[in-house]
């Protein structure tokens, strides 16, 4: 199982854990089982058959956007952390 680093906007979703662990063996299945036992994350996480543009995916420190984005290869020992990006200011 891998490893998921679950943001403190997120954590409500997940009953306040920190981490959480998913099976998978790419990105992409490790996020849907996660969708699976957290139910109300698949609106937070996904949009239109992919993610939602306001959340991004690290794997071991490495953005998905640059490696095979959910199809990324992961492995029990991996750590994907899902980081919302922020806007707004003045």
């Amino acid at each position: 199982m891998s490893s998921v680093r679950i943001p403190p906007v997120l954590r409500a979703q997940t009953g306040g854990t920190r981490e959480v662990e998913a099976n998978g063996s790419t990105v992409g299945e490790v996020l849907r089982e996660l969708a699976t036992q957290y139910p109300s994350m698949e609106s937070q996480l996904f949009a239109d058959g992919g993610l939602q543009p306001y959340i991004n995916v690290y794997v071991n420190n490495q953005d998905i956007q640059y490696l095979n984005k959910l199809d990324t290869p992961v492995g029990p020992s991996d750590t994907i952390i899902l980081l919302p990006a922020m806007a707004g200011g003045a």
